[in-house]
């Protein structure tokens, strides 16, 4: 249900989404610099955040370093700002100690400047499905990081029924595309080039489906234009919808090489490469989502705001570009 705004809030965010003209970045990985390119090819002006000041260096584009956590420094630059967009992405084994500041951080931003808030987020919290999730898909998951997605979701959408700002949320499945860190990227693409066999995680042979990073930014720039997105969580419109080895076997023929011989990583190996490596410690919490189909539809976004997903053709030979051959 949509929550009604008080008469000065609502004549102002109409008034300033006559005409969209700045932007709040919090941000620099695949997503947030795929959407400051977005905004500023557009003739935007856009001002990105990161720890490191990192991000797209574009005439438009202020690049600024802030700690995201840090909620007055966030408040001062969201100033102006007509939407933030939350593309941070925490270290992985750090979510339940870096998420909970940063959420509340952009919340309180959004709020104090008036601004959208429009987050980047994913499936973790619908858990374990039996079927193709659609937004209406109960938020039921119990591993600890769907536990924060879904806190995260609430929050803004409590703020947003209160009136205190308006919030939306878009959930893309795993991504794939130059630079994501992908289970199609640095450990299939490499050795598909050079012929040799490839070990993917937990089943290669379960129906998933796949999110272009661009499709992503491309759904997250029309959210925060969009009062009709307002309020509501929305699945990125993804046209790649296959198994492991089908996405294997499609990229080897785009490259024009030989189908290589695809099988799974050991449990042990996982296992004794998550004593020294905390990242790969936190897969098996998720691995559900590789071990049977886990299948994304995006149908509502594509109805009702006219979104259309990047030809699965075109988003795996941009995986493959990634990659050049020597």
């Amino acid at each position: 249900m949509r929550a009604v705004l008080s008469e000065p809030l609502r004549v102002k965010w109409t008034e300033r989404y006559m005409t969209v003209r700045t932007h709040l970045v919090v941000g620099a990985g695949p997503i947030g610099s795929a959407v400051t390119r977005r905004l500023a090819g557009a003739g935007e002006t856009v001002r990105i955040v990161t720890r490191s000041g990192a991000g797209p260096e574009l005439s438009n584009v202020e690049r600024i370093a802030a700690d995201a956590s840090d909620a007055g420094r966030l408040s001062d630059l969201a100033i102006g700002m007509d939407v933030i967009y939350n593309c941070v992405n925490p270290k992985y084994h750090r979510w339940a100690t870096d998420w909970p500041p940063i959420a509340n951080s952009l919340l309180a931003a959004a709020e104090s400047a008036g601004s959208v808030l429009v987050t980047a987020s994913n499936l973790y919290g619908y858990g374990e499905v039996s079927g193709p999730m659609t937004e209406q898909t109960p938020l039921s998951g119990t591993a600890i990081k769907a536990q924060i997605r879904i806190r995260m979701w609430q929050d803004a959408l409590e703020a947003h029924q209160a009136g205190r700002i308006r919030a939306t949320e878009a959930r893309g499945a795993d991504y794939v595309g130059p630079g994501a860190q992908s289970h199609l990227g640095d450990r299939v693409i490499p050795r598909l080039l050079a012929g040799k066999g490839i070990q993917v995680l937990w089943n290669a042979d379960t129906l998933h489906t796949w999110t272009y990073t661009e499709d992503m930014a491309m759904t997250l720039v029309a959210l925060g234009a969009d009062e009709r997105a307002w309020g509501r969580a929305w699945h990125v419109p993804s046209s790649l919808e296959c198994t492991q080895r089908e996405a294997i076997s499609r990229l080897a023929a785009l490259a024009g090489v030989g189908n290589p011989k695809v099988g799974t990583v050991p449990v042990v190996l996982l296992k004794t490469l998550g004593l020294v490596n905390p990242a790969i410690r936190e897969l098996p919490e998720m691995a559900y989502q590789l071990r049977a189909p886990f299948v994304m539809d995006s149908n509502a976004a594509q109805r009702e705001l006219g979104l259309v997903p990047t030809d699965a053709d075109q988003v795996l030979r941009a995986i493959l570009s990634a990659y050049p051959r020597s």
